[in-house]
């Protein structure tokens, strides 16, 4: 069988997007290996499949596969590409539209200037929902790492995340610290981790290491948490000029009780079929 797809990428992150509303898409995680395989298939980072709402008060249900098939809860960079690619394919006519992931109900605003905003939800602090395992929130955790004390901000986005603060981004021990923390035993559901620097309260870099993927050119809910964690350590300010590997996000946050707002860019990149 044939099936249609569009390439879409936010700032670097790489996207098959299928439009379940027009086709029949039910995949097997081997089938989304085969079609994430940059030699094999199609190749990118994640596939994301639009289908028809569920709810009356969502219009469209998404799903986000890792390269590896497996489902995850939300990629904000993924978000954008699919609010871009709901206009250009004339799903919708609406420039403020609500769609759900496993984890929740995102609201994607389409810009004039070809930007694209995500409210994705206030940040969660509370350890259990992160799921990290601490009795008591706080702004910071130490946690052990092969003998030595790691400072983490815990929070989620839809997805759990670690930060941490690094004097200089382009010496930061992503490649070491990054896979240990991930599968750190005192996150459940294993975590994306991000390595800050800031540089002044309204601008930091990031580089952030991916939960099941490795260190990615920009992570969209990595940079919402990096901000979160760093408001509430008293480090930023309301709004925060992300700077990743792959291009610069725009993070606004008016309290750590109030919804992320993320602005970046959202490209498409060409169309095509594959059979299966």
């Amino acid at each position: 069988m044939k099936f249609r797809f569009a390439k879409m990428r936010g700032l670097g992150n790489d996207f098959v997007v299928l439009d379940a509303v027009n086709q029949d898409v039910q995949f097997s995680s081997g089938k989304i290996r085969w079609i994430a395989d940059r030699k094999l298939g199609v190749g990118c980072d994640q596939v994301l499949v639009i289908r028809p709402a569920i709810d009356a008060d969502v219009d469209f249900n998404y799903q986000i596969y890792n390269s590896n098939g497996e489902e995850v809860e939300q990629c904000g960079n993924g978000a954008r590409c699919i609010g871009r690619f709901l206009a250009l394919n004339g799903l919708t006519k609406k420039t403020s539209i609500n769609i759900k992931t496993i984890s929740g109900v995102y609201q994607i605003y389409l810009r004039e200037d070809d930007m694209v905003t995500v409210n994705m939800g206030a940040p969660i602090f509370e350890p259990e929902k992160i799921p990290f395992s601490a009795s008591v929130q706080a702004s910071s955790y130490e946690i052990d790492v092969d003998g030595e004390p790691i400072k983490i901000g815990a929070v989620s986005m839809g997805n759990p995340h670690a930060v941490l603060q690094v004097n200089d981004i382009n010496n930061a021990p992503v490649d070491i610290l990054g896979p240990k923390l991930e599968k750190h035993s005192m996150f459940p559901n294993k975590a994306n981790i991000g390595f800050m620097q800031v540089l002044n309260p309204r601008h930091i870099a990031l580089r952030v290491f991916e939960r099941h993927v490795g260190e990615t050119s920009a992570c969209g809910t990595g940079a919402c948490a990096a901000v979160a964690v760093g408001q509430a350590q008293g480090l930023l300010d309301k709004t925060v000029t992300v700077d990743l590997p792959g291009g610069s996000l725009q993070i606004e946050c008016e309290n750590n009780a109030a919804p992320v707002l993320m602005t970046g860019p959202a490209q498409f990149s060409f169309e095509g079929s594959f059979n299966l």
